[in-house]
């Protein structure tokens, strides 16, 4: 069967990683603004090298010359996110028309070049102001989060089709704020995660209700969740259903970066009895009609995937791993395996179509004398990650599409700049942009609708 013909590549980026321009035409301030420019960030390096995302790619001005090379390189979908301060700078009310008018060119633009765009409405930026107002503990912040959806969806929706309703919760709630990694930097209580957890679940139904009720476009409507699976030990079926069973259980430690968790209540209405039998009283408070709100039906499971999900024994290496194996520069596995299991488990448990709404590495490119940028391990990763999603397609799992993590270089998160990503190097000093011999490779397979992997 292979990639179906409408198969959707392309491209993905963040607002905050690559915009810049973070006080620009009366935007406000989120929580990685504030907490990588105040004292205590400096003091405490919550960031790498205390760098931050003020200027970042400077996106926020290239962005006409950045779609060109979007075209030049034959990226047919670009997915990027809006940055919730720049159309609301203090999260609710008064609304930037500025901030507002820049998503919108953003979006003319990219039609204009022949680039489908898929808009991500809430990529870790969250507002300082709704934040100190106790930000996702706040009973209130599912309808702040619907009342934003709707004014980007009011302005953007005759011309968007594609959206997604939040970028990795296990994250913004899982590092942000259970383990305080990256921003807000703090460690709330179990019951207070539950609830939060929660309260992001509602916001993420209130907003798919949102969109359907008022997109002026028929909409396409999913989330990006970083739920990948875990790859069997072995080729026999009690090796698969092991693993099958690992992809989706979660203990009172892990549970905030599992599918089970999070994708049960969406998909199924309810929270599982593993999740009562391990929490207890510390369960959310879930009041008359919050699951159903929950559990709004949606179009597609987008999954960030660029590791198999791994068992951590007491001793030793977790089961996606073992000595010697190979590493990306941030230290993640190379297991390509899990492009197969992911889409493949996702797509038998919860019946929708699944995209991988992010996956790529973290590189050491540089310029070399010939001018170009070398990143043959790259270009192998994606490859490999590819034939195993190939795979999956030709068996029949239902995919929907590929963005490739990321569009360029950018500000990776608590790690600063070191980290790149991209298909297009940027020199952050002169923000000069260069294509790497990937996204040349990636050009053709895009081209070939991934026949030739």
């Amino acid at each position: 069967m292979a990639f179906r013909k409408d198969f959707l590549w392309g491209a993905a980026s963040a607002a905050y990683q690559l915009e810049g321009g973070y006080k620009d035409d009366g935007k406000g301030m989120n929580i990685w603004d504030v907490y990588t420019n105040c004292l205590s960030a400096k003091t405490e390096k919550y960031v790498k090298y205390c760098e931050n995302g003020n200027v970042a790619c400077d996106h926020y001005h290239r962005w006409k010359e950045d779609i060109a090379l979007m075209k030049e390189l034959g990226i047919r979908n670009y997915r990027f996110s809006i940055n919730w301060t720049r159309i609301l700078p203090e999260g609710t009310g008064r609304v930037n028309e500025k901030g507002l008018k820049f998503y919108s060119d953003l979006v003319d633009e990219l039609l204009k070049n022949g680039i489908t765009p898929l808009v991500t409405l809430f990529h870790w930026d969250y507002p300082h102001r709704l934040y100190q107002r106790g930000g996702w503990l706040n009973p209130d912040s599912p309808d702040w989060f619907a009342a934003y959806t709707k004014i980007v969806v009011d302005a953007l929706s005759d011309r968007v089709k594609y959206w997604i309703t939040v970028n990795e919760p296990q994250v913004f709630i899982g590092l942000g704020c259970y383990l305080g990694v990256h921003a807000p930097f703090m460690k709330y209580h179990s019951c207070d995660i539950a609830q939060m957890t929660h309260n992001v679940l509602l916001a993420h139904g209130k907003a798919v209700k949102v969109i359907r009720e008022n997109a002026k476009t028929k909409p396409v409507v999913g989330f990006a969740f970083s739920t990948p699976a875990c790859t069997p030990a072995g080729s026999d079926a009690a090796a698969i259903e092991e693993a099958r069973k690992n992809t989706f259980d979660f203990d009172a430690f892990n549970y905030i970066f599992t599918a089970g968790w999070w994708a049960d209540p969406v998909f199924f209405g309810k929270y599982s009895e593993r999740a009562y039998e391990l929490f207890g009283d510390d369960m959310p408070q879930i009041n008359e009609g919050d699951m159903e709100i929950i559990s709004q039906p949606v179009d597609f499971y987008g999954v960030n995937v660029y590791e198999s999900r791994g068992i951590i024994p007491e001793y030793g290496y977790p089961s996606d791993s073992f000595q010697g194996i190979g590493r990306t520069s941030f230290g993640w596995p190379v297991t390509p395996q899990t492009m197969y299991w992911t889409p493949k488990f996702l797509n038998e448990r919860y019946g929708v179509p699944v995209m991988i709404t992010e996956n790529g590495m973290a590189n050491n490119d540089w310029i070399a004398l010939d001018g170009k940028v070398h990143d043959t391990q790259r270009t192998d990763y994606t490859h490999r990650y590819l034939k195993y999603l190939k795979k999956a397609a030709d068996e029949g799992v239902d995919i929907l599409g590929y963005m490739h993590w990321s569009v360029m270089d950018n500000f990776e998160w608590a790690e600063g700049y070191d980290k790149r990503f991209g298909l297009v190097y940027v020199d952050y000093v002169t923000q000069e942009r260069t294509a790497k011999d990937s996204a040349l490779w990636y050009k053709k397979v895009m081209e070939e609708n991934g026949e030739n992997l």
